[in-house]
């Protein structure tokens, strides 16, 4: 009997630890399904909004901030499951959950209601804030999601959405929608969504031609496309700059990191100029595109932390 029982025990044990690691695996699958990489820039974005606009320093950015992150999470698992189709046919997309099947239609409708629903209960205090919220989930997912697969330069009027979570914290914090302080940080978030897409589809670009999308491959040459990803590189170097002259930074040394994080940018970026054929470049010039603005959200928010305490 002994023997049996432990020979029990070890398949008892086996089974444990497989289910354990099966909800390790689907975890990640939602987790994947929310973008969370992506969704997290978006919940940066709202706490420098929410900080910016704020009179005293409160903690409560953090809430307002997951809100969002909760909120983008299904409107970017919406997008999954809108493109399930497409991303089937794509080499880097094919083995996302839905396309896979390791997630199916029905789980990921549940889960995104799931995340609608709890996102918009968080910001349920805050009605100017769920309404913008209706607005990035309807500009995402109605409006840029379909237009996408028209025009190879969707991404301009879509990157519309990135100006909103910034402006939702900066009205959960107490600011006017309406403030011109809200401007330049607004505009600095739209303009880094083109660089950051457009990047994406220079480097995917025979992928998403694969699965039907138009891009700019197919109506410019590599020069073109260099010059005009760069010329948006610089804008948003540029963009940053107009920061300070609505009054939002006043300390000439966080102005002048701002300008050095800038010059940074530019410098590092222009090498797609020069090497316009080289995907590679294009790749190290996404990330610092994202480590660029992530620098700034820091440097500003820390600022104004600083004045606020």
């Amino acid at each position: 009997m002994i023997p049996e029982m432990k020979h029990k025990k070890k398949i008892e044990d086996r089974i444990k630890l497989k289910n354990k690691f099966l909800n390790i695996e689907k975890l990640n699958l939602y987790l994947e399904l929310a973008k969370v990489r992506i969704t997290f820039f978006v919940a940066f974005s709202t706490s420098v909004g929410f900080i910016l606009a704020a009179e005293n320093f409160s903690f409560e950015f953090l809430y307002y901030s997951f809100a969002v992150f909760i909120l983008a999470s299904g409107s970017s698992a919406l997008n999954h499951y809108q493109e399930r189709r497409t991303d089937a046919l794509m080499d880097r997309t094919k083995n996302r959950p839905l396309p896979s099947g390791k997630v199916s239609g029905k789980e990921a409708l549940i889960f995104i209601l799931a995340l609608f629903g709890l996102g918009f209960l968080l910001l349920s205090f805050n009605l100017i804030a769920v309404l913008l919220g209706v607005l990035a989930i309807i500009w995402y997912n109605v409006i840029y999601t379909p237009l996408k697969r028209k025009s190879a330069v969707a991404v301009v009027p879509g990157a519309v959405v990135g100006a909103i979570p910034p402006a939702i914290g900066w009205v959960a914090a107490g600011g006017y929608l309406l403030d011109p302080k809200l401007l330049p940080v607004a505009m600095f978030f739209f303009i880094w969504q083109v660089p950051h897409f457009w990047l994406l589809q220079v480097i995917y670009h025979k992928d998403y031609e694969k699965a039907g999308f138009p891009t700019l491959n197919l109506i410019l040459n590599d020069i073109q496309i260099s010059r005009i990803t760069f010329i948006w590189i610089v804008a948003l170097a540029v963009s940053c700059f107009a920061i300070p002259l609505f009054g939002m930074v006043e300390n000439i040394y966080v102005n002048l990191m701002l300008v050095a994080a800038g010059i940074w940018l530019v410098v590092k970026t222009s090498k797609i100029m020069f090497k316009y054929s080289d995907r590679l470049i294009y790749k190290f010039a996404f990330k610092e595109v994202n480590i660029y603005v992530l620098l700034i959200v820091l440097i500003l928010s820390v600022n104004k932390i600083i004045q606020l305490v």
